[in-house]
């Protein structure tokens, strides 16, 4: 018989013989019977035992079964309690239902009886229990609920602001900036409209608008454009945000929006510097769920993290030119000691940026070849006057040490970090279609396709540029030179785009002296990202 799977039943009473028959008989039954003399020895039993059900008198001395019950209702209310008393009144019988006392047996109590009453009481005791443990399961189960709600929406939360941090990241001009925010100003917010305003001397204008387009879909468009028709804004709400740099949010039932139109409103400052650029206004209209405090508080993180994209934008744009104003000294120095070298740089560009135009290059690559273009022989600062500057034929040695050119200059470019492709194009200026070129012998498609474009550039201005050691060559010459290097020295499909500039007369006008003038005299004509 397994110990733990039998019922056990408590017995309290003063009288000897009865605890005597009840555990003799309930034991033969099947029950665990444990027995007390008064209410102070059964607690003593609850406290180091599991008890089913008590059976107890209520006259004892020491603790009464009155004290007992209740201190068995305070201990476990499930467990039940069955009053046997000789003596019955109605005081007794009220005090015992006070304290949660199931039934009342008058004694001598038949044992037949006793049986049955624990049976009922156990049955009931068993659903009581199994009542309870489904309430708690159902309470458990609701907070579980409530908690996954709430870590699902802390989830999105946190997904709302990961985008707004990121969002700003990857933009190249301020005016991405501001179509970027009024857009994820409607997203995020479920905004009708969504304005940015420009602040310039307390002058209010309107540069980007969401709008609707023909499909249905919000996109954005820089003002000046057909205001939304629940744009109407009270230009009190924008002084308000300008003068105290504070967000804000408007409902329905405030005075400043009768006869706008507008159901709820919200307007957050761009700041810079501690000054107000501009404000960032959303719209609902009436029909539309009003705005709440977590939306405005999105709003505010909007307009904090397009500032700091601003104010990078612009720092990079600064440090951007003084980069290049400093790289492009040592293009002036390398003329100062050699002029060829830069005029030559001025014109490789112009040349290569015409073949590329051709190619339907994409702006990106027209902005990398430019720069590229102009700081392609950069390297040769690094070679010896000596050498630079012979005016006979080089030694196969001397040679040697003016092709590391390409490589120093790839080095000195690429100490910028902001220049990996062009620097990629530097170093390959002079490898060949072929794989016979320098520094690093590449072939065909493994060349960058602006080096391979840079390349017949350069051997063209090359050939087409009086030397110290030589004058230049005549055009039938070059063109006879670049066309028997079609597919050894030169890419075949760049070739051909090149002599077909030529033949239109394209190449002439791009390398003339007021085309090409500007490129080393304005360093801001560098490819800029901002």
């Amino acid at each position: 018989m397994d110990y733990h799977k039998l019922e056990h039943i408590l017995f309290v009473d003063d009288e000897e013989s009865i605890l005597e028959v009840a555990s003799e008989y309930f034991s033969i039954k099947g029950y665990h019977v444990l027995t007390a003399r008064n209410g102070l020895e059964a607690i003593e039993i609850l406290k180091k035992n599991y008890i089913d059900c008590c059976f107890t008198d209520i006259n004892m001395p020491v603790m009464d079964g009155l004290e007992l019950a209740e201190h068995i209702n305070q201990f476990d209310n499930t467990i039940p309690v069955i009053i046997m008393t000789g003596f019955p009144s109605i005081e007794n019988t009220i005090r015992t239902l006070k304290n949660g006392v199931v039934d009342f047996l008058i004694k001598p109590v038949n044992l037949n009886h006793m049986e049955l009453c624990i049976q009922r009481v156990l049955q009931q005791r068993k659903l009581f229990v199994e009542n309870v443990l489904l309430k708690q399961e159902v309470e458990k189960k609701a907070r579980l609920e409530a908690l996954n709600s709430e870590l699902l929406q802390k989830v999105e939360d946190l997904k709302t602001m990961n985008r707004i941090t990121n969002e700003f990241l990857t933009l190249n001009s301020s005016s991405d900036v501001f179509n970027r925010l009024v857009q994820m100003a409607v997203d995020i917010t479920h905004a009708a409209d969504s304005i940015f305003y420009i602040i310039n001397e307390a002058v209010m204008m309107p540069f980007a608008v969401t709008c609707c387009t023909q499909n249905g879909s919000t996109g954005t468009q820089i003002c000046p454009t057909p205001m939304p028709s629940s744009a109407k804004v009270p230009s009190q709400i924008i002084l308000d945000v300008l003068t105290d740099n504070i967000p804000l949010m408007v409902h329905a039932d405030s005075p400043i929006l009768d006869a706008s139109g507008i159901g709820s409103l919200m307007a957050s400052p761009l700041t810079i510097r501690n000054k107000v650029f501009g404000v960032l206004v959303t719209i609902n209209t009436p029909d539309d769920p009003a705005f709440q405090e977590k939306d405005l508080f999105c709003l505010s993180v909007m307009t904090s993290h397009a500032a700091y994209a601003i104010e990078n934008l612009a720092l990079y744009e600064n440090i951007y030119q003084n980069l290049f104003s400093t790289i492009y000294a040592f293009v002036r120095a390398i003329g100062a000691r050699d002029s060829y070298t830069e005029q030559h740089s001025n014109r490789v560009t112009a040349v290569a940026k015409l073949i590329a135009t051709e190619m339907k290059c994409s702006p990106e690559e027209m902005d990398v070849l430019h720069t590229a273009g102009l700081l392609h022989d950069i390297g040769k600062i690094g070679i010896r006057d000596e050498i630079l500057l012979k005016p006979s034929r080089l030694t196969d040695e001397e040679y040697e040490i003016i092709k590391t050119h390409s490589v120093i200059g790839a080095h000195i470019v690429g100490q910028l970090g902001l220049w990996e492709k062009e620097r990629q194009v530097i170093r390959g200026h002079h490898e060949r279609y072929d794989g016979f070129g320098y520094p690093d012998g590449l072939i065909k498609d493994e060349i960058p396709l602006l080096s391979r474009i840079l390349t017949v550039a350069d051997v063209y201005d090359a050939l087409a540029s009086d030397r110290t050691y030589r004058k230049k060559m005549a055009d039938n010459q070059i063109l006879d030179i670049i066309r028997n290097g079609r597919g050894a020295q030169f890419d075949p499909a760049i070739v051909d785009v090149f002599i077909q500039v030529f033949n239109t007369g394209q190449l002439r006008e791009a390398i003339s002296p007021q085309n090409c003038e500007g490129c080393s005299n304005n360093p801001s004509a560098i490819s800029n990202p901002v």
